[in-house]
């Protein structure tokens, strides 16, 4: 299925699993070879597109002989009896409900099966951490073909029986409005929609954000300085999650009552757990980084069709996920970075989140990404590639002196590029493979 945020989404994707059968949702911006590939990889019987978005998805449609069927927008007031409870197919809590293919960081995309428990579960689990009611009124910009708007924001406002405002795609301005409007009282997003709401609304008057009781970020690491700015701009505390898509969307929270916790993701949800493990597979001590693994009804059955894949993802049962962490004394999450961008820069480790961290604290600095390049001397070196505030002429030598001040001689970029913008994901989320350090300027 290939549609934008809209409600003929939703209405689709529960037709779907009502009729038995299994839903693959796919990023709007898909091109006529992704389409395809997706289509043989999954085998899928046929494609659902959205009357705008139909040309590329026709085109693979008849390259495989796949037949298409064009969603269209719904006749407001419009409604047509679906018949008796009897007619929507059963399901076992084992069934595969969707396949949410990655984003082919390393390799080609692989699908990541969630059953019908992994769903409904995770959707149940969000509702209670979200303690969210029927009174409540979610807003997002996210995509609902990705695992966090899909999972964490539509299954868990229906199952909470709560109303839902969708923006697609996000502009800061508009979803500003869309809380006013609809007296909004959770937001879900990811950091660099925090960032651009904080900026649409410099200079402009304060709006009505009493009735927002949680901002809730997930996707990336919340730089402090952004969830700082945020709670003194909107009086509106950001509360970071974490999950991916093969745990659907959840992993660790952190909890209402407390208020956000900065640097952390929170303790594991309810019937989850969270390790800690070397690279030679042994648990580590509190506090020391290594490998994030997982394990709990919202983490996936398999790669679709990969069994080589889904027994290298799992270690006793235990879900890789990738990324470094580490859990303090109250057993909550810090995550450091993806296993696959840590720099090894002379065999120091450096990671790229932790230099991001400080960067943003730079006052002309808008957003920032830290990659590794290849170093003929030290291996690697560290490289950031940053987006300044308009009428900012800040150099990257004075970016190289200001970051000596505050942090290890070793962490500190070298090498330093300026871009009007930094590359993006459907979600929002910076794209660091897409990064090319050629297309900077240096001044």
């Amino acid at each position: 299925m290939i549609a934008p945020s809209v409600p003929e989404f939703v209405v689709a994707y529960l037709g779907i699993a009502a009729a038995g059968c299994v839903v693959i949702p796919m990023n709007t911006m898909s091109v006529r070879d992704e389409i395809r590939y997706v289509l043989n990889d999954s085998g899928a019987a046929r494609i659902i597109a959205w009357d705008a978005l139909g040309a590329a998805a026709r085109e693979a449609a008849d390259d495989l002989g796949v037949p298409l069927q064009v969603l269209r927008q719904l006749t407001p007031g419009a409604h047509r009896p679906v018949g008796s409870e009897s007619a929507i197919c059963p399901r076992d809590r084992s069934d595969t409900a969707a396949i949410l293919y990655t984003s082919g960081t390393t390799g080609r995309p692989k699908g990541a099966e969630l059953s019908v428990a992994n769903i409904l579960d995770s959707a149940e689990i969000s509702v209670q951490i979200g303690r969210s009611t029927p009174q409540d009124r979610f807003a997002t910009g996210l995509p609902l073909f990705h695992v966090f708007g899909q999972i964490a924001v539509m299954m868990s406002a229906l199952t909470a029986g709560a109303s839902l405002s969708l923006l697609s795609p996000f502009e800061p301005n508009r979803m500003l409005e869309l809380i006013r409007r609809d007296q909004i009282s959770i937001v879900l997003g990811v950091p660099t929609m925090w960032n651009a709401m904080l900026r649409a609304a410099e200079g402009a008057g304060d709006g009505d954000f009493a009735g927002v009781r949680a901002a809730v970020s997930g996707g990336a690491s919340l730089p402090a300085e952004v969830s700082r700015a945020f709670e003194r701009r909107f009086g509106c505390p950001v509360i970071e999650g974490y999950g991916l898509t093969e745990s659907s969307a959840l992993g660790t929270f952190n909890d209402l009552d407390r208020g956000p916790k900065i640097g952390s993701t929170g303790a594991p949800i309810p019937r989850s757990e969270i390790q800690i493990r070397s690279l030679d597979g042994q648990v580590v001590a509190q506090g020391e980084v290594g490998e994030v693994f997982m394990r709990g009804p919202q983490v996936m059955k398999g790669y679709w069709n990969r069994p080589e894949a889904t027994a290298e993802a799992f270690v006793d049962g235990w879900f890789r996920t990738g990324d470094l962490g580490a859990l303090d004394a109250d057993g909550d999450l810090r995550i450091v970075d993806r296993l696959k961008d840590l720099i090894i820069r002379g065999g120091y480790n450096v990671y790229p989140g932790e230099v991001e961290e400080v960067l943003y604290g730079h006052p002309d600095i808008i957003e920032v990404a830290v990659v590794g390049v290849p170093d003929e001397y030290y291996g690697q070196e560290v490289a950031a590639v940053i987006t300044l505030r308009d009428g900012a002429s800040v150099t990257g030598e004075e970016i190289t002196a200001w970051s000596r001040e505050r942090m290890s001689a070793y962490k500190i970029p070298r090498i330093v590029r300026f871009v009007p913008t930094l590359p993006k994901g459907a979600t929002g989320k910076i794209l660091k493979r897409a990064i090319d350090l050629s297309d900077g300027e240096t001044r």
